[in-house]
């Protein structure tokens, strides 16, 4: 095996110190552009690769950021975290992408084997973390942002849509659209997304005259959504709902199939349906799904500036409570109330 070439070597082909072979590999560092193309090119004749681990040593910063996820089966976190890390690596950073379960202890261990890695920021998408482990992030100096979750934890900066503002749109969509049986399929009890999509849709229900019809749990699973969707349709036509509510488009989409092609009956002829996030399927022909768009856009711009923030100047960022409203995008998924045409939304 070849021994690996050092920033020395490449300071003496280059005919540079090997200070200025340090300062072309490290990002926003002062170096001449003359420099930095003689670096370079002694550096590929070479083959050297600067070690990022061994910088961070020395300079204290990784300029590593660990994107902690808890499951990619909804399409709106594939697309949403790829854009995550676009952002990031465009301001010099390098994700490490680790997978969790949904419960806060499970979190909890994740977290530790992140914070051995020396990452510079933490952001957690769709997942909870409990207080003692921001508390340990804290002391350690590492700085915490939720994506696409909300958490009343000291400190701590959150990024999601206006759930609940959603939720009320839903339901004064499907009140104007003349509906008497409303239902709610919901997502996994302890996600805040879940907790204030409903919310918002109960409280807009009852300001109307209305409670939930019939109500199920889909647990942002589309099996789990699939058998809410039989339980709740396959029953004698006065016991149906005309209208539903599901919390999530991942889910939607699978109650839909369910209700066409397993029961027979006709969307929105028979039941209108409403989901939530706006994922490329929604669009589909085979779907044309109403539902609220997710700006996964400005989500991600917010969490990244947020994160910076706390990485850059620790003593004067603040934590912040971001709340961005998505659009209803109405389609054909959902009987249209009087003067509403199908529209498409742009980000």
């Amino acid at each position: 095996m070849a021994e690996k070439v050092t920033s020395l070597q490449v300071a003496q082909l280059a005919g540079v110190s090997q200070s200025a072979v340090s300062r072309v590999f490290t990002p926003g560092a002062s170096v001449s552009k003359k420099t930095e193309d003689k670096v370079r090119k002694a550096a590929a004749e070479l083959g050297y690769r600067p070690n990022v681990l061994a910088r961070a040593m020395v300079s204290g910063k990784s300029r590593i950021i660990g994107l902690v996820v808890g499951y990619l089966e909804n399409y709106f976190y594939p697309e949403a975290l790829e854009k995550l890390s676009n952002a990031l690596q465009e301001q010099g950073y390098h994700v490490l992408i680790f997978m969790a379960s949904r419960s806060a202890g499970n979190i909890d261990g994740v977290m530790d084997e992140i914070l051995d890695y020396q990452v510079d920021g933490v952001i957690l998408a769709s997942v909870p973390m409990s207080s003692d482990i921001a508390t340990r992030c804290q002391q350690a100096g590492v700085p915490v942002v939720l994506f696409n979750r909300s958490q009343d934890i000291d400190g701590i900066t959150t990024v999601a849509s206006d759930n609940y503002a959603g939720g009320r749109k839903v339901a004064e969509f499907l009140l104007a659209g003349g509906h008497k049986r409303i239902a709610y399929i919901a997502g996994w009890q302890g996600a805040s997304t879940q907790r204030d999509r409903e919310a918002g849709f109960r409280a807009a229900l009852a300001e109307g005259g209305q409670d939930v019809f019939a109500h199920d749990v889909g647990d942002f699973h589309t099996e789990n959504a699939r058998a809410a969707a039989r339980r709740m349709f396959d029953v004698a036509p006065g016991k149906r709902p005309d209208a539903v509510f599901v919390a999530n488009d991942h889910m939607a989409l699978a109650v839909m199939d369910v209700i066409r092609f397993e029961l027979g009956l006709r969307v929105p002829e028979d039941v209108s349906v409403i989901g939530y996030d706006d994922v490329p399927p929604a669009g589909w022909p085979a779907y044309n799904l109403t539902t609220i768009r997710q700006r996964a856009n400005l989500m991600v711009a917010e969490t990244v500036t947020a994160l910076l923030d706390h990485i850059d100047t620790p003593a004067t960022a603040e934590p912040r409570k971001v709340a961005i409203d998505g659009p209803l995008v109405v389609r054909t998924s959902a009987r249209l109330p009087k003067g509403w045409k199908p529209q498409r939304t742009e980000t």
